[in-house]
């Protein structure tokens, strides 16, 4: 497929973010700044800052609010020709705590009874919605919101299987949205329907005797213990081609490091591992499922597409809020071929 024949879209809820600057509280800031986004959303941004012919679906409230927040994205060269506006609901809200040091970032959560969240997708034709589109992505964040955006994960995906259309799938599970079993349950459903899967969990690969196969899995596998995870979803979906799961090493709020372990058409593959300072991590896993899915659609070597996807993670924590606004590819590449000295 050429390059300018790649038509992407993607669907989920649109926030306001509000963040006190400079890092301070909370409880002790007496101003916030605003911007927006959502991990569908900052996916959307970075494509289309690649060059890539993104379009964005979501709902937000017939206000000024909701329109700013489009505006937004359309500033980023993001179609929202397919959004709704509704006169139901409010724009849901996160406020975000810079962490520095040896104190984390913190999010907090208000988008209880949003537009997004409480709008009927059964009104929606999603057929239609999807024609002309190659590439879907869709999130687990979604599905936490309601039964309503459950439904719409379902609607979406068996569209875009009618159509043809690549569908990727990021798990994105969010602990303060909804339970572990609840989301295990709810996102194995959609898992016969997905081609390129972003993290492990919380799908469910139980064995015969109730055991599951990503139990003692540590949060930094080796090769061998990471290959063997992808295999088995591999086995079990064999409609998944690609595999992505990026490993953080944490040594203080403000400096980290990242590498990645990609399945992809039948083999394991490990990133080199990049050490960064941070300036906001917030986006750091969409700009690494942009930066996978963009090197896929560009038709990268293995090695290459690992390696992209993690420098694109790098470089968004370089950059105030959700969206990685990445020049170009080769920006990108320089980061990737930089040599780095790799302390853990």
């Amino acid at each position: 497929m050429a390059h300018n024949e790649i038509r992407f879209i993607t669907m989920g809820e649109l926030l306001l973010r509000l963040s006190p600057p400079n890092y301070e509280k909370i409880r002790t800031t007496d101003e916030f700044k605003v911007t927006y986004g959502g991990a569908e959303a900052n996916v959307a941004a970075a494509l289309s800052n690649l060059g890539i012919d993104a379009s964005y679906f979501t709902v937000v409230p017939d206000s000024s609010i909701g329109k700013a927040a489009i505006r937004y994205l359309r500033s980023n060269d993001v179609h929202c020709s397919p959004c709704i506006y509704s006169d139901k609901g409010r724009m849901g809200i996160y406020f975000l705590e810079e962490g520095f040091g040896v104190r984390p970032s913190k999010v907090t959560y208000d988008r209880k009874d949003s537009s997004f969240a409480t709008y009927d997708f059964s009104k929606v034709d999603f057929k239609a919605k999807l024609k002309g589109f190659t590439w879907l992505h869709l999130s687990g964040i979604t599905p936490a919101l309601s039964l309503g955006c459950r439904d719409l994960i379902m609607y979406a995906i068996k569209a875009a299987k009618e159509l043809g259309i690549t569908v990727s799938f990021d798990c994105n599970f969010r602990s303060a949205l909804w339970g572990w079993q609840e989301a295990r349950d709810c996102i194995t459903e959609y898992l016969p329907y997905v081609n390129v899967l972003f993290g492990i969990e919380p799908i469910n690969l139980r064995d015969e005797s109730g055991k599951d196969i990503k139990d003692g899995l540590s949060m930094n596998p080796s090769y061998k213990e990471q290959d063997r995870v992808f295999r088995e979803i591999n086995k079990r979906y064999p409609n998944i081609y690609a595999i992505g799961r990026h490993v953080r090493y944490v040594h203080s709020g403000s400096e980290n490091s990242l590498k990645a372990f990609m399945w992809y058409n039948g083999e394991t593959y490990e990133s080199r591992t990049f050490r960064f300072n941070i300036l906001d991590r917030v986006g750091g896993g969409d700009a690494f499922a942009s930066g996978m899915i963009y090197a896929i659609m560009r038709k990268m070597s293995a090695e290459e597409i690992v390696n992209f996807a993690v420098a694109s993670s790098v470089i968004k924590h370089t950059m105030h809020g959700d969206f990685n606004i990445t020049d170009d590819e080769a920006s990108i590449k320089k980061i990737m071929n930089q040599e780095y000295e790799i302390r853990r």
